[in-house]
C-alpha cells in the first residue's frame, strides 16, 4: 500500500513538472544563421552561445549554425581574433552576423609569468605562438615546429636523429659553460629540460615527452621586463607552454590521422669501386715505394700494396654503396615496409563543458621510423584537463598527463658504430660474407651494420606533467591562487652490444640505467586588479614559489654472456665497474612581486622584483635579487591619431632589468668526499672539485627598446626591437695545480655581451574571398667575449676557441692556401702572410665564426573557399661550419677511407689549378687540421608547406559529423646552400655540450624530408 502511494506521488510530481515546463517549451524558438568575417567570407568554428546558459552551437565550415533558444534570448558570437558580439534574438528566426577582426588582436590574452595580459598592455618583448603552428607536424618535439617563426629565437636541430637534443638560443648565448637553454614552464610549473640519459654518447631531448597537439599556446619571454619575474633562471629566456582547456558550450570531438614517408634532405656522393681503385692506386704510387723492378721497394705491385695496407683485393668485383647502407631503404622514399622511413600519428580529443565544469581529454600515438637505420621514436600520451567552478568565487582545476616514449637510439657521431661512419668503408669490400651469408667482419674499418644485428640502445620513458590548483576571488578584482605541480620522469636505458660487435668483444656487453626524477613546485600568488577613477588602472601580483628536484640513478653493467639471446645483467659472468647508485637534487625558494600601471589606456608602466634562494650556490651567496622595469606609450590612443585610417596602432616601449642563470651542477659550491675502496677495505677521498662558498649566479643586465605598429586598417603590422645583454660573473671551471689535491674550482669569472636587432613584419595582401597574407622576421645578434682571464682552448676534434675580444666559439686553425700548381703540394699561410708547404711553419689564426650574421623566416598563408595553404621558409646567413669528417673523407686519398667525388679533381700534373692537393697515401699532403674544411653554412630552407581542404557542409553534415579536413604536408622540402656536407643545420656536439662548441659536423646525419597525408574529423 505504501509503495503504491509513493508511486502515485512520483507520477504527480512528474506531471506538475511537465505542466510547469510546457509553457517554456511552447515559447522556445529555432534560430539559425550564418557568421561571416569582415571580408564576407564564412567563419567556421565560431562559438554561438545563448547568453547566461550553456546552450550553444559551433559554426560549420560554411559559417552556418542552428540552435533552439528561450524567450527574450540573446546570442553571444565569439572567436579568437575577432571582436565578440552580443545580439538580441527578439522574434527573429534568422540571425546573420559579421564579426570584425580585433585590431591587431590587442584584446588577445597573452600568457606571461604567473598570469595573462592584454597584448596592448604589454611593455615587455613577448611572442605568442598558437596551437595551429605546432599541431599535426611530423616532428618529435614542438621546438622543431617553431623554427623560423620567432625573431630572436634560433633553434638548431643538430642532426636528423629522432629524439635528439635540440639547441635553442633566445637572443644569443648568455653563458660559456653553464646551460644556455631557456627555462621551460608548462601550465605554470618549471619542468626538467636537461638531458637525464646515461647510456648514449649524445643527449636526449626531455621535451619530446610533451605531445605538441596538446599545446594551446607558447609564449616566449625575451627581454628582462618579461622574464625577470623568473629571476635567477631567466637570462636565457623563458618559454611558457599552456595546454588546451575545455570551453563552455557544445562538446567538440576531433579525430585525426596522418601517415608520411621520409628520406634524407641530401645524400652525398662517394666514389664507386672503379673510381676508388683509380684514386687510391694513384695515391699509393705517389706515397709508397712501389716498383716492380726495385728489390728494395716496399711493394712490388699495386695489388700487393692494397693487400698489405688494408687487406683489400685490388681485383675485387664488389661495388658496395656503403654510404647508402646507413639510411633506411638506401635513403630513398618508400611508402610501406619495415625498411621504410615513415611517420604516422593517431589522435583523439574531446573538449567542452558548461558554466560549472569544463574539460579537455586527449590521446595520441605517434610512431616515427628515422632515416638512419636502427633509429625509431614512439610516443603515446593521454591528457585530462579539468576546470570546475565550485561557486562564483571559487574555481578548482586539475591538469594530468601521462606519456610513454620509446627511443631506439643510434651511436654518437664520434663512435665507429655510428651508421654514417660506414662512409669510410671501401666499395671493394662486401657488406655480407658470401660464404656464410652473415655480415662481413673483415672490412678495413668496423662494419657497424653488425651493431644493428647484434646490438640495441633503447631508452624508454614514463613522464607526467601534472598541475592542481584552486582560485579564490573573495572580493572583486582580488584573486588568490595556490597551485602544486609535478614533473615526474622515469627513464630506463638498455644498451646491449652482443658478442661479435666492436664494443661487445668476444663475449658481449650490456649496460642498464634507471633514472628517476621528481620535480615538484608549489606556487602561491595573490593578484589584485583595481581602478582609481577612470584614468588609473593597477594590476598587482605578489607571490611565493618553492621548487624541489630529486634525482636517483641506479646503473649496472656486465660482460660475458652465454649467447646473444641473453641481454640482462643478471646473465653476465662479470659485473664490471659501471655498477653504481647515487642520488642528487636541488631546491629553489623564491618571493616575487609585479605591478602593472595603465594611465588613460595609453601610458604604461611595469616593474617586477624577485628574490631567489638556491641550494646550488655558496653559503655566502645563497640568495640573489633580480628585477626589471619597463614603460610603454600607446601613441595610437592619442587624439591626433585615434580614428586614423593610416596609423591604427603605434606603441613604443623600453625596458631594463637584471636576470640570472643557475644551470650548473648541484654541488659545485660544495667540497665533498666520497667512498673510495682500497682492496677489500673501505675509505674516503676528496672529490676533484674544491668547492667555493662565494659561488653565485651569472648576472645578465638587459636593455630593450621596442616599436609595435599597425597601418592601413592593420593590413600591415609589425614589431622592431633593439637590445643589449651584458652577462658578468660567468660560471667557469678553473684548473688547479695537482699538488693541491684538487683539479678544479668553479668561479664567477669573465663576461660576455650580446646585442642585436629584431624585425617582424606581417601584411594582409588580399582580404576578399581569396585571402593572402605574407609575413617574415629577421634577427641580427652579435656576441662578444668582453672579459676572460685565460682563453679556453679545448682538445679533441674541434677548432673552437673562447677568448677575449672574439665571438663565442670562434674557429682557430692553420689557414689553408690551396695547392701549389707546380708540384701539387698543399699550401698554408705563414705568420707574415706568405704561403708555405711546411705545415709546421703555418700560423694558427682565426679562420671562421660559427655564429650567423642573421637568421629568420618567411611565411605565406592563403585561403579560397574550402582550400587553405601555408608555407614557411627558414634562413640563416653567415655562420661557418667545420666539416671535421672532411679530414678523412675529403682528403685526397691520404687514407684508405672512401672519398667524396670532389676528390677526383686532385692535382695530377704541373699547371693544374685545383683546391685538392696531389694524392699521396700516408703523406699528410693537406690533410692536417686546417681551414680547408671550414665552409659557409648559410642556407635557405623551405621548412614546411601544407595544403588543406575543408569538405563542404552539404557533403559532411550527416548525423553527428560536423567537419572534415584533408591536408598534405611537406617538411624540409628543399635546402639551398653552398655547404657541401649533408646538412648546414648540424652540430655534432648538440644539446648539453659546452655552448662554444658550435658549427661542427662529424659524420652527422642530415635532417629528414617528409611528405604526409592527413585527415581531421570533427563531431
Amino acid at each position: 500500500m505504501k509503495m503504491r502511494i509513493f508511486t502515485h506521488y512520483r507520477l504527480l510530481l512528474l506531471l506538475i513538472s511537465w505542466l510547469a515546463a510546457a509553457p517554456a517549451w511552447a515559447q522556445t524558438q529555432a534560430v539559425s544563421g550564418r557568421v561571416l568575417g569582415s571580408d564576407s567570407g564564412a567563419l567556421p568554428g565560431v562559438t554561438v552561445l545563448e547568453q547566461g546558459t550553456t546552450n550553444g552551437a559551433t559554426t560549420g565550415a560554411d559559417g552556418t549554425y542552428r540552435l533552439s533558444v528561450g524567450p527574450r534570448a540573446s546570442l553571444v558570437f565569439s572567436s579568437v581574433g575577432y571582436a565578440t558580439q552580443t545580439i538580441a534574438v527578439g522574434g527573429q528566426s534568422i540571425v546573420n552576423v559579421t564579426l570584425q577582426a580585433s585590431a591587431t588582436e590587442l584584446s588577445e590574452a597573452v600568457v606571461v609569468g604567473y598570469g595573462t595580459q592584454n597584448k596592448a598592455d604589454l611593455t615587455g618583448s613577448v611572442v605568442q605562438i598558437s596551437a595551429k603552428e605546432v599541431e599535426n607536424q611530423p616532428v618529435t618535439s614542438f621546438e622543431q615546429s617553431i623554427q623560423g617563426r620567432v625573431p630572436g629565437v634560433v633553434i638548431n636541430q643538430g642532426s636528423g636523429k629522432l629524439g635528439q637534443g635540440i639547441n635553442i638560443q633566445v637572443r644569443g648565448t648568455s653563458s660559456v659553460t653553464a646551460s644556455s637553454r631557456p627555462l621551460y614552464v608548462i601550465d605554470g610549473v618549471p619542468v626538467t629540460s636537461q638531458d637525464p640519459s646515461q647510456a648514449g654518447d649524445e643527449p636526449l631531448n626531455p621535451l619530446a615527452d610533451l605531445n605538441p597537439n596538446d599545446i594551446e599556446s607558447i609564449s616566449i619571454l625575451k627581454d628582462a621586463s618579461a622574464s625577470a619575474i623568473y629571476g635567477s633562471r631567466a637570462s636565457n629566456g623563458v618559454v611558457l607552454i599552456t595546454t588546451k582547456k575545455g570551453k563552455q558550450g557544445q562538446t567538440k570531438v576531433t579525430l585525426g590521422y596522418y601517415y608520411g614517408t621520409s628520406a634524407p634532405t641530401r645524400l652525398r656522393q662517394f666514389l664507386n669501386a672503379d673510381q676508388y681503385r683509380t684514386l687510391l692506386s694513384e695515391s699509393m704510387r705517389n706515397g709508397l715505394n712501389i716498383s716492380p723492378t726495385d728489390p728494395n721497394a716496399d711493394y712490388p705491385t699495386i695489388e700487393a700494396a692494397f693487400a698489405g695496407e688494408g687487406g683489400i683485393d685490388y681485383k675485387s668485383t664488389y661495388d658496395t654503396p656503403w654510404d647508402r647502407l646507413a639510411f633506411r631503404n638506401n635513403g630513398k622514399y618508400k611508402l610501406f615496409g619495415s625498411d621504410a622511413a615513415s611517420v604516422s600519428q593517431y589522435d583523439f580529443s574531446a573538449a567542452g563543458g558548461d558554466a560549472k565544469t569544463r574539460f579537455y581529454i586527449s590521446g595520441t600515438f605517434n610512431d616515427q621510423k628515422g632515416i638512419i637505420i636502427g633509429n625509431r621514436f614512439r610516443r603515446g600520451s593521454l591528457r585530462l584537463n579539468l576546470d570546475h567552478s565550485v561557486t562564483e568565487s571559487v574555481r578548482v582545476g586539475l591538469n594530468v598527463s601521462l606519456a610513454r616514449t620509446v627511443n631506439e637510439r643510434v651511436s654518437g657521431d664520434n663512435a665507429f658504430s655510428n651508421p654514417l661512419q660506414l662512409n669510410a668503408l671501401t666499395p671493394l669490400q662486401t657488406a655480407y660474407d658470401p660464404t656464410t651469408g652473415l655480415l662481413n667482419p673483415a672490412t678495413i674499418y668496423y662494419n657497424n651494420l653488425i651493431d644493428q644485428s647484434l646490438g640495441s640502445n633503447r631508452a624508454g620513458t614514463y613522464r607526467s606533467f601534472s598541475t592542481a590548483y584552486v582560485n579564490w576571488t573573495p572580493i572583486k578584482g582580488l584573486t588568490l591562487r595556490s597551485e602544486i605541480g609535478g614533473d615526474f620522469l622515469n627513464l630506463n636505458e638498455d644498451l646491449v652490444r652482443g658478442a661479435g660487435t666492436q664494443d661487445g668483444g668476444a663475449s658481449g656487453y650490456a649496460y642498464n640505467a634507471q633514472t628517476q626524477t621528481v620535480n615538484y613546485t608549489n606556487n602561491n600568488t595573490a593578484t589584485y586588479a583595481f581602478d582609481l577613477s577612470e584614468d588609473h588602472h593597477f594590476d598587482v601580483l605578489v607571490g611565493e614559489s618553492y621548487q624541489r628536484n630529486d634525482q636517483k640513478l641506479t646503473a649496472a653493467e656486465g660482460r660475458g654472456f652465454p649467447t646473444t639471446e641473453f641481454t640482462r645483467i643478471a646473465s653476465a659472468a662479470i659485473k664490471t665497474g659501471g655498477n653504481t647508485s647515487f642520488g642528487t637534487g636541488y631546491s629553489f625558494l623564491s618571493y616575487f612581486a609585479r605591478v602593472n600601471y595603465n594611465f588613460r589606456g595609453k601610458y604604461l608602466l611595469s616593474g617586477s622584483v624577485r628574490r631567489d634562494g638556491s641550494s646550488r650556490f655558496g653559503i655566502n651567496k645563497r640568495y640573489g635579487n633580480f628585477g626589471a622595469g619597463s614603460i610603454g606609450y600607446l601613441l595610437s590612443e592619442e587624439s591626433f591619431l585615434k580614428g586614423s585610417t593610416v596609423v591604427n596602432y603605434l606603441k613604443v616601449r623600453a625596458s631594463y632589468g637584471l636576470t640570472g642563470n643557475a644551470e650548473i651542477g648541484n654541488f659545485n659550491s660544495r667540497r665533498f668526499v666520497s667512498a673510495q675502496p682500497y682492496a677489500d677495505q673501505s675509505g674516503i677521498a676528496p672529490d676533484a672539485n674544491i668547492g667555493n662558498p662565494n659561488l653565485s649566479w651569472e648576472n645578465t643586465k638587459q636593455v630593450d627598446l621596442g616599436l609595435e605598429f599597425g597601418f592601413l586598417n592593420n593590413r600591415i603590422s609589425g614589431e622592431v626591437d633593439v637590445y643589449q645583454k651584458n652577462t658578468t660573473g660567468l660560471l667557469l671551471n678553473r684548473q688547479l695545480q695537482l699538488t693541491s689535491g684538487y683539479t678544479t674550482i668553479t668561479e664567477n669569472v669573465g663576461a660576455l655581451r650580446n646585442k642585436g636587432l629584431e624585425i617582424a613584419l606581417n601584411g594582409r595582401i588580399l582580404d576578399g574571398s581569396f585571402k593572402l597574407s605574407v609575413g617574415g622576421n629577421i634577427s641580427f645578434n652579435r656576441n662578444l667575449i668582453t672579459d676572460l682571464p685565460t682563453p679556453i682552448i679545448p682538445t679533441g676534434n674541434t677548432i673552437s676557441r673562447v677568448q677575449q675580444g672574439e665571438p663565442l666559439g670562434v674557429f682557430y686553425a692553420k689557414k689553408y692556401a690551396g695547392v701549389d700548381p707546380t708540384n701539387g703540394d698543399a699550401l698554408y699561410y705563414a705568420a707574415d702572410g706568405t704561403t708555405t708547404n711546411k705545415y709546421a711553419l703555418a700560423t694558427v689564426q682565426k679562420v671562421g665564426d660559427p655564429n650567423p650574421k642573421y637568421t629568420g623566416g618567411v611565411n605565406i598563408t592563403a585561403s579560397f573557399k574550402g582550400f587553405d595553404l601555408s608555407a614557411l621558409g627558414q634562413f640563416s646567413e653567415g655562420g661557418s661550419i667545420y666539416n671535421a669528417a672532411g679530414v678523412y673523407q675529403s682528403a685526397n686519398a691520404d687514407y684508405l677511407d672512401n672519398q667524396t667525388t670532389d676528390q677526383l679533381n686532385r692535382w695530377q700534373k704541373a699547371g693544374d689549378i685545383t683546391e685538392v692537393p696531389q694524392a699521396r697515401y700516408g703523406a699528410s699532403n693537406g690533410t692536417q687540421t686546417s681551414s680547408r674544411w671550414v665552409q659557409d653554412g648559410s642556407f635557405f630552407r623551405i621548412k614546411n608547406v601544407t595544403l588543406g581542404y575543408n569538405l563542404p557542409a552539404t557533403l559532411v553534415k550527416h548525423g553527428y559529423l560536423q567537419t572534415v579536413r584533408i591536408y598534405l604536408t611537406g617538411q624540409n622540402l628543399a635546402t639551398f646552400t653552398k655547404y657541401t656536407g649533408y646538412d648546414p643545420e648540424v652540430n655534432t656536439y648538440g644539446l648539453g655540450a659546452a655552448n662554444y662548441l658550435l658549427g661542427h659536423d662529424f659524420y652527422t646525419p642530415p635532417l629528414n624530408k617528409t611528405y604526409l597525408l592527413g585527415v581531421n574529423i570533427g563531431f
